[in-house]
């Protein structure tokens, strides 16, 4: 299995089994364009918790759950559990806040942008535009030195935070679930419509989560990678396998009658081009720094990485700014300040390439 998932049909099934299970719970219950989105799944969890109180996206997502608990998993059962941190920690929370607002300004992560496009959402060509360009700006950055820092072996309690973390999450969740008609329980927020009344059934959407996580942590899979890798080597490993999400998850929506071609009238999204191609620019360049999209963020958390786990908590962190301060989009457009925050993020992340580049002497 190992070997297997390693390999360049690994890496396809990896993409294909992701695409095909994201449509799937789409039509179980997940929101339109939506079976699966990191950026969006922890906005709903931030959501859940209170920290922001946009009442329309609450609800602890189970899928995040199974993608950080299936990584451990199978970083223990392959013996690649290696609890570790690295340096510049304020760096990655902050490179998270802003992946996280420039997500909700186009309305999606990575894998939401390729699975608005398999589901017919023209306007996620614009927002897979942008997010190639701020990965190669992150390029330009990693080519002349920008480095954060070298990682080091840590206490193993270290890397169990966020899997545990999660596992509060798993448990809140059914300690007290959401009443009948109910939008509050003494903990925590439900929707009660909008996208965060829309799921698939809890034990079914955690058991993808766990195996989505299991699989990506033995085959690396990562969408930022996979254009990082091609612009700074020439390599189509990891693509192949966002490819492959592309195209299954495209075909499952044939099957299923899920596939609606245009612009307009798609599902949580709007049409403001500009926007969504720099939202995603914004994302992309902080995923490009941060070393990994948000799912591969999950992933390496499970596996022990203390690093991952801060920018997770900085995409959550800032899920809960983007509500509070009318930064993240609707369908109605971008929020009131969201191109104001779009523009400070990428000065922000501009910054940070900048100034933490290795000196050459």
């Amino acid at each position: 299995m190992k070997n297997f998932f390693a390999s360049r049909w690994g890496i396809i099934s990896v993409g294909g089994i992701i695409g095909i299970l994201a449509a799937l719970l789409q039509k179980l219950g997940n929101p339109g364009n939506m079976g699966i989105c990191v950026a969006c799944f922890e906005r709903d969890i931030a959501g859940a918790l209170g920290l922001h109180r946009a009442g329309v996206v609450q609800y602890i997502r189970p899928e995040i759950i199974g993608f950080v608990i299936g990584a451990m998993i199978a970083a223990y059962l392959f013996k690649e559990y290696r609890p570790r941190v690295g340096s510049a920690p304020i760096v990655r929370f902050v490179l998270g806040v802003f992946a996280m607002i420039g997500a909700l300004v186009f309305l999606g992560c990575p894998w939401r942008a390729v699975l608005r496009l398999a589901g017919g959402d023209g306007n996620a060509i614009f927002g897979l535009l942008g997010l190639t360009a701020g990965i190669w700006i992150g390029t330009l950055f990693l080519k002349n030195g920008y480095n954060l820092g070298r990682t080091q072996t840590t206490h193993a309690a270290v890397g169990w935070m966020l899997p545990l973390i999660m596992l509060g999450f798993l448990i809140l969740m059914l300690v007290f679930p959401q009443v009948e008609g109910q939008g509050k329980n003494d903990i925590l927020f439900y929707s009660l419509k909008g996208p965060g009344a829309m799921h698939a059934p809890l034990f079914l959407a955690l058991i993808v989560g766990l195996g989505i996580g299991f699989i990506a942590q033995r085959s690396r899979f990562c969408t930022m990678g996979a254009i990082r890798d091609l612009v700074l080597f020439g390599q189509i490993h990891l693509l192949t396998g966002f490819i492959s999400l592309v195209v299954f998850a495209f075909l499952t929506n044939l099957a299923l009658k899920q596939f609606h071609p245009g612009f307009a009238g798609q599902p949580v999204a709007h049409t403001m081009q500009l926007w969504n191609f720099g939202g995603m620019m914004l994302a992309g360049l902080a995923f490009a720094l941060a070393g990994g999209c948000p799912g591969r963020q999950l992933f390496l958390s499970g596996e022990g990485d203390g690093d991952a786990a801060v920018f997770v908590m900085g995409m959550i962190v800032g899920a809960g700014f983007a509500h509070n301060f009318g930064l993240a989009s609707s369908p109605k457009g971008v929020g009131p300040h969201g191109i104001a925050a779009v523009i400070i993020g990428l000065a922000v992340c501009l910054f940070i390439g900048f100034s933490m580049r290795k000196k050459t002497t």
